[in-house]
Parts: structure tokens; sequence; C-alpha cells
């Protein structure tokens, strides 16, 4: 399995959880072996120009703290988009480490249907308007070069036309639309105990005491002989045996007996986190 990541180049550069994540990428109990994000570089976010929006000539700079691979391709070439993708794949699956492709492109149009970008940004979309489109670039070099035919070229842009066209005629015959559906999908009988699915239902979880105190007893030594530990964790120890031995337990106490109980039945739990190594949870 190999994680794929699509960022905005505002977002990968302006979202904190960005920058977050990247430095749990390669910590022991989280990392995914490595994720390749793709960020679709078109040089503005929303209508913000990248001078307002960070301090460094790049959005993809914030990878620098894993020391990521950061290729800068340009989107207008597809052949060298292909070939700096499989570059990407190659590394993370030699090396088990993020990488990032920032593919430099530009937005055509406007953030969406009612923006228009012209207000804000004159000049640069003046110059998109000269741009020849990316579909027609690249197949004026394929016809020039012989690798196809104008009426092969045609014949497939004829073809995702149909595909448009026909699932857009479908779509009309959708006379009533269900939003709630969108929203919330109806699952019958979910919260009855014939309902599905049967992987949800919980067989009884009760234990005997008999059990508990194993686990209280467990919890509260030391599993190797003549270790010798801190002065305040054995009497914290000896506090949690006592509890034990009187029936009673705390919040500490009832969450081993939790865990312990899990673990007996063979689950394997794992706990992450600064304070878990120490047991403070």
């Amino acid at each position: 399995v190999m994680s794929i990541l699509l960022h905005g180049d505002a977002a990968f550069a302006g979202q904190g959880v960005v920058y977050e994540t990247f430095h749990l990428s390669d910590l022991p109990s989280y990392t995914t072996n490595g994720t390749i994000h793709v960020v679709v570089n078109n040089q503005i976010g929303f209508t913000t120009d990248p001078r307002m929006a960070r301090s460094s000539p790049y959005p993809t700079d914030v990878a620098r703290v894993v020391n990521a691979p950061i290729f800068h391709v340009n989107a207008d070439d597809p052949e060298a988009v292909m070939y700096v993708c499989s570059v990407a794949a190659e590394w993370r699956n030699t090396f088990n480490k993020d990488v990032v492709v920032d593919l430099v492109c530009y937005r055509r149009r406007g953030h969406n249907e009612m923006d228009e970008p012209m207000f804000t940004q004159p000049l640069m979309y003046k110059q998109i308007h000269k741009q020849v489109p990316v579909l027609k670039k690249y197949a004026d070099k394929l016809i020039a070069d012989g690798t196809v035919t104008l009426q092969e070229f045609e014949e497939e842009i004829a073809k995702y036309d149909r595909i448009c066209e026909e699932a857009y005629t479908r779509s009309k015959d959708n006379k009533i639309l269900h939003i709630k559906h969108w929203l919330d999908s109806p699952w019958a009988g979910f919260f009855t105990a014939d309902g599905e699915p049967k992987s949800m239902s919980c067989p009884p979880t009760g234990i005997s005491e008999e059990l508990l105190t194993h686990i209280g007893n467990v919890a509260s030594s030391v599993p190797v002989e003549d270790f010798k530990i801190h002065s305040g964790l054995s009497r914290i120890l000896k506090a949690r045996s006592e509890m034990t031995k009187n029936r009673l337990a705390d919040w500490a106490l009832a969450e081993y007996m939790a865990f312990g109980s899990v673990l007996k039945e063979g689950t394997h739990v794992r706990l992450s986190g600064q304070d878990v190594e120490r047991g403070t949870f």
C-alpha cells in the first residue's frame, strides 16, 4: 500500500497540519513508510499572491524539515510529470521516506464559478489567457512527432466527450434528489440487536473477580527478580497491591485491568504518547 496526498500550494505552506504530520512521518509508531505528496501549485491561493501568503520561495519548502526530496516540475510537460512521478514512487519504495512532487502550473479560471481573477490578478491572467492549453500543446507535439495522427487524437477527444455527455443525460433522469442520503446514508436496523453489521455487536465483556485480582497483582509487581526500582515507583506499586487486596480500584488500576483483560484474550494493545512509557496514563 502506498499513501498519496494531494495538496494545494497555499494549503501545503499555510496549514499547520501539513507541517505537523511531516514531523510525525518518521516516528516509529506513526510512520506510513513514506507518503507521496503531490502539490498542485497554481501559484495563487484563492486570490492571494504567494508573496503575501508565505515567506519561502516555494510552497513546498516546509517539507525540508524532514529532508524530503522535492521535485519541481513543469505541469505543461506531461512526460516530465510522468518521469518525476516514477522517480518519486521509486524513491518511496526504496527508502520508505516522504517525497514531494511540486506541479508548477496555473489556474485558467477563477477560484470558483463566481470568481473573476482579473479583479485581483490582472497581469497574471493576461499572461494565462495567452497560454496554449496543456492538452492542445501536448497533442500538437505528438502529432508533429508522428506518435498519433490528428484523426486518432480527435477520436479520443470525441470518446471522452461522449462519456461526459452520456453521464450528463443520465443525470437528468434523476427527478428526485434525496439530499439526506448524501449527508447520512440510512442503515435500517443499525441500532437493533438483529441489525447489521454483526461484527459490531459486542458479546458480554464481564470477567471474573479471580482474573481481575490476577491482573491487579501482575500490575503491582516487578517482572524481573532482584531488579532495583525507584523508591517512588515501589510506593505506587505497593499501594496498587493493597488496593487489589482490599477489592478497590482507582482510575489507573481500572485502566490496567481493562488493558490486561484485553491482552489476556490475545488482543494487541498499543498505547502511544509522551507519558505512556513511564506509566503516567
